[in-house]
């Protein structure tokens, strides 16, 4: 009685051990589809996407803004807003036109820095900042081109006119 009671446990735990083993194997393949789904959604990207050090030296010497993407490359979330809104050949010219932009990785250390600099959590987080690096503002999320063209043509013109003063 006692021997198939033990035999009874052991099956359970190699039972329990057999889905565990799955279920991390599950976890990692869905990581690294994410990831080349984030990457295939990047690549439709036209933007000249700085490192944040590199952006704000070439922000300081061509006074732009800086448009700050912290994102993930595994993100869902991100992957729409690259997908929809950075692809966008309307959205690229504006962007290209009138800011720096920045990508930031979530995953970094300087991801980490960056979230803990402009105390932001989350992602993405699309801010503005001045060539100096002082956060203006936080852009909503958006994704219909459209929008996202309108606040950053709010943006530009608070910024136009604050110059102005």
């Amino acid at each position: 009685m006692r021997q198939k009671k033990s035999d009874k446990q052991s099956g359970n735990w190699l039972k329990l051990v057999m889905v565990m083993v799955v279920a991390v194997g599950v976890y990692f393949a869905y990581q690294q589809l994410q990831r080349h789904l984030g990457q295939q959604a990047r690549d439709n990207i036209r933007i000249e996407m700085l490192d944040f050090d590199v952006a704000l030296a070439k922000a300081q010497a061509h006074e732009k803004l800086i448009l700050a993407d912290m994102s993930a490359i595994w993100c869902p979330t991100c992957r729409k807003l690259d997908s929809t809104i950075f692809s966008d050949e309307r959205v690229q010219q504006v962007i290209d036109n009138n800011f720096v932009f920045a990508r930031i990785d979530y995953d970094t250390e300087q991801g980490q820095d960056f979230a803990q600099r402009y105390r932001v959590s989350g992602y993405p987080v699309l801010l503005i900042l001045d060539e100096q690096g002082e956060k203006l503002t936080r852009l909503p999320l958006s994704f219909d081109p459209m929008e996202f063209i309108g606040n950053l043509n709010k943006v530009l013109s608070t910024q136009q006119k604050a110059l102005a003063n």
